[in-house]
């Protein structure tokens, strides 16, 4: 390896083990190096605009996201950084730093050789181990594993709305999980993020995933927090009854009964309550009748942890 490559790799080695550190410029050929040139065995996520690899650096892991060709916008791409560079919370993925390449290649076009511009553009984030969250719903799942990653979104989701960011596009796939079930807000894709003294964002595309996105999307009205809010409501219904796509039955909270301890189930029981009402409230067709803000979610929250039940 010569001096080059072991000085990038000593740079990212670096931001890893300092959570203070600045994500970085990364060069390609490191990113090319610790995946072993976006090896089919590293591949862990596909998605219809990238593939993740993990990235093998020492003992420790990363994980690189390689843009598809047919997401080269550069304003896109700026504008995922920018929202990357300001997100900085125990629930939201830890960026670690990007890469634009451009090199002219000669390719194959119409049976002729064209000399041809080649943008590879790539994130590095740290790595969790466990994967998303879709595939943790379906499983075997403890209530309080499950409060905790609905608090966890909540606080991630909160701290990106305080710094003006809208993510768009919230589900359980952008949700991933460590080792310790800590939930962590990922793929900023999407996200916009408000000018200051700017309350939505107004777009005439409806970009997303389908069943999380909020009824104004698809009426081409401005884009506030509040659509994040229907899709943490779905999400929150989802992680209560297990399944794909809200079902608002009221046998959600009873269904929970038999699988909690004797000794905490009152007290589970509420928070169960509870969750299942906030669902309700964030799937509201009207966004003004969602909560004002995922803070007042969390403070409810906080107020089912103060209160023991009798």
């Amino acid at each position: 390896m010569d001096h080059k490559a072991t000085a990038a790799r000593n740079v990212l080695a670096q931001i890893l083990a300092d959570e203070t550190a600045e994500p970085k410029a990364l060069p390609l050929s490191l990113l090319e190096g610790i995946t072993k040139n976006f090896s089919d065995e590293l591949e862990i996520g596909r998605g219809g605009f990238a593939v993740v690899y993990k990235g093998e650096l020492d003992d420790k892991e990363v994980a690189v996201k390689r843009l598809s060709k047919a997401y080269m916008h550069e304003t896109e791409f700026d504008r995922e950084i920018e929202c990357l560079m300001r997100a900085k919370h125990k629930n939201v993925v830890r960026f670690l730093g990007y890469c634009d390449d451009r090199q002219r290649n000669m390719e194959r076009y119409d049976e002729k050789l064209i000399m041809a511009d080649v943008n590879q553009r790539l994130f590095c984030f740290e790595y969790i181990p466990k994967g998303s969250l879709d595939k943790y719903i379906n499983g075997h799942r403890e209530w309080e594993t499950c409060y905790k990653i609905i608090k966890g979104i909540c606080e991630g989701l909160q701290y990106l709305h305080d710094n003006r960011i809208i993510h768009l596009d919230l589900k359980p796939a952008n949700i991933l999980l460590t080792n310790d079930m800590v939930p962590k807000i990922t793929d900023f894709g999407l996200s916009r993020r408000l000018d200051e003294n700017q309350s939505q964002v107004l777009t005439k595309n409806i970009s997303g995933t389908m069943g999380y996105l909020a009824p104004e999307r698809y009426e081409g009205s401005g884009i506030t927090r509040r659509g994040d809010l229907y899709s943490l409501g779905i999400i929150i219904m989802e992680i209560l009854t297990g399944q794909r796509g809200h079902q608002a039955t009221e046998d959600v909270v009873e269904s929970w009964s038999d699988r909690l301890e004797r000794s905490k189930q009152d007290t589970l029981y509420e928070q169960i309550r509870v969750c299942h009402e906030i669902a309700l409230n964030c799937i509201q067709f009207n966004p003004k009748d969602r909560p004002a803000s995922a803070q007042d979610i969390i403070d409810r929250l906080h107020e089912i942890e103060s209160i023991q039940v009798c």
